[in-house]
């Protein structure tokens, strides 16, 4: 690629089709794709309903202002937030979203610090990547936003930061990009709670872990919790670009006319996808995700952890990371599995990361694994 900046260590490959589950590359070779785009094709590539939705919409209007109103921006916020009295802002990713709600925790409280955590991400704005636990990403750009702290992600001394002082604090419930870590039950409870008690807001960024990637529609369903505000993008257009953040209605104060703003977000065309995929992210759907999470994680345990460059397997639903043996490279091992016609991504500390669409049936969720089996039993620690 000559005229495009070098922002991405790119795999010499093109992918120019896609079907279902299965991509191909402009040299006519098909992978079983365990990426999802990052998270994002949670339905595939080939989805009847969401295809229609858009082509539907490409016939009537592709954009308009938000100077006016938009029914479509109404109707797909109301299948967000249900029957929960929360309100939508969409915007176009989830580096936007975090952003948002960036800017609306503090306008909101009058406070500006805000408690974020180590190997955590949300974005590379520069409200999102202040907020992102990884010095890696905001090296080059400072001075960052200031009144920024970090904590240990799932380490009880957390709690003890949360104090009346702070705005909100910010997590995710499973770090992805950290390196699939899950958030402790527990630990979770705490943090909610005393963000509570302190009158702090609490955001989790569910742009990763959202729109069924778990086997909930959010993640922070499993744990009861209550958040003040929820970021969340990738899954819900299913590859157009579409983020939302959803916030209680009692935010809204501070977020009136001229107070925020996006000339893309709710875009018709990103809408048409968004409801067509909420219209699919049914209870039932729900339940045969987590019925495949289930049989995926049983051979994880029982077949891939035991071998022996796996250090541990971590995640949750079908949002997993194998963590290898440092002397084992992941860049390696994607390529290998490249080679062998399987899709995957790596994340923080040596750590092959699978998000394969919600929709892949068991057969090729466990093809995919065993692919993975025997690329990893080739391995050997040195």
């Amino acid at each position: 690629m000559q005229y495009v900046f070098p922002t991405y260590n790119r795999f010499p490959l093109d992918i120019v089709a896609g079907e279902d589950w299965h991509l191909t590359d402009d040299n006519n070779k098909t992978y079983l794709d365990f990426t999802s785009g990052i998270g994002v094709c949670n339905f595939g590539y080939s989805n009847e309903l969401i295809q229609k939705s858009v082509a539907q919409q490409l016939t009537k209007i592709w954009h308009t202002s938000n100077l006016y109103e938009s029914h479509l921006q109404d109707e797909v916020a109301h299948q967000l937030v249900g029957t929960e009295d929360r309100l939508v802002f969409f915007c176009n990713s989830g580096t936007e979203a975090n952003e948002a709600a960036l800017k609306l925790a503090r306008k909101f409280t009058g406070k500006s610090a805000v408690l974020s955590f180590n190997n955590s991400f949300h974005g590379r704005t520069y409200g999102s990547m202040s907020l992102t636990g990884n010095p890696a990403i905001q090296t080059g750009f400072a001075p960052l936003v200031p009144g920024i702290s970090f904590a240990d992600y799932n380490d009880p001394a957390a709690i003890e930061q949360i104090k009346p002082d702070l705005a909100a604090v910010i997590l995710e419930v499973i770090q992805g990009e950290g390196g699939v870590y899950a958030a402790k039950a527990q630990w979770l409870k705490a943090v909610a709670k005393a963000c509570h008690e302190q009158q702090v807001l609490l955001i989790i960024d569910e742009v990763q872990t959202g729109i069924g990637r778990t086997g909930k529609r959010f993640a922070y369903q499993y744990y009861e919790l209550d958040p003040d505000i929820v970021t969340v993008a990738k899954g819900l257009g299913n590859g157009l670009p579409i983020g939302a953040m959803i916030g209680k209605s009692n935010l809204a104060v501070a977020f009136g006319p001229g107070s925020h703003g996006t000339t893309f977000g709710g875009n018709k065309i990103a809408l048409a996808a968004a409801t067509a995929v909420l219209q699919q992210l049914t209870p039932e759907f729900l339940a045969g995700v987590q019925t495949k999470a289930t049989q995926v994680w049983q051979t994880l345990q029982n077949e891939i952890l035991t071998l022996p460059v796996v250090t541990s397997v971590t995640g949750l639903g079908l949002m997993i990371g194998i963590h290898l043996d440092e002397t084992v490279a992941v860049a390696d091992v994607i390529e290998e599995l490249q080679q062998n016609g399987l899709l995957t991504l790596s994340a923080k500390h040596n750590t092959l990361r699978l998000l394969p669409p919600l929709v892949m049936d068991s057969t090729d969720l466990m093809f995919g694994l065993q692919k993975i089996k025997q690329v990893l039993s080739s391995k050997t620690q040195k």
